[in-house]
């Protein structure tokens, strides 16, 4: 499985060449071309609450995971120049419509890029995400939530509390995984 380093980010290395490198291919790459997804998560033992998370997305509103007491939220961290987090995100985005009349909020964290690289990357996607991507330009929400790699995702349950985690790119709208974070969501 590919995990992007984000020690990288954090280190202050350029990220320019591999931003080039997937900008530049993405309308020739095939879906089989990209990692593939992992179709499971891991289930927290012991859940603990969930670090702060306020943060603008990229038309300037804050939002604070505070806010979201009593839903259940998906906080996804990742970035355009990553392959995983770029093949992960339509199903992120499928999860959030199939669902998101239940219950669910999606909150997908940018680490280390501006606004306009973020935008420029949307028009790419589809269907393009209609949930909030938020902007962690300085990576410290990511540093804050212990985030090693991108992607990473955590749900975190209505009380608050970080119940599950996925290391890597994961097909978050697939059978086995839906079954795993259905159980959380008010029921219907």
């Amino acid at each position: 499985m590919f995990v992007a380093p984000i020690d990288r980010i954090r280190a202050g290395l350029s990220i320019l060449p591999a931003l080039l490198l997937c900008v530049g291919t993405v309308g020739s790459v095939a879906a089989a071309d990209l990692p593939p997804l992992s179709h499971r998560l891991t289930v927290i033992e012991e859940p603990a609450p969930a670090p702060p998370l306020r943060l603008e997305d990229i038309d300037g509103v804050e939002h604070d995971l505070a806010d979201l007491k009593g839903r259940l939220v998906l906080v996804n961290f990742w970035a355009t120049w990553c392959p995983p987090c770029r093949r992960e995100m339509p199903s992120m985005e499928r999860l959030y419509r199939q669902f998101k009349e239940r219950g669910l909020t999606v909150l997908a964290v940018d680490v280390g890029e501006d606004m306009d690289t973020v935008f420029a990357f949307t028009g790419q996607l589809d269907p393009a995400p209609t949930f909030p991507l938020l902007l962690d330009t300085n990576s410290q929400a990511a540093q804050d939530w212990g985030v090693k790699g991108l992607p990473t995702s955590f749900v975190v349950d209505p009380e608050g509390r970080v119940i599950i985690r996925a290391v890597g790119g994961t097909e978050l709208d697939d059978a086995a995984v839906v079954e795993q974070v259905v159980p959380y969501l008010p029921k219907p």
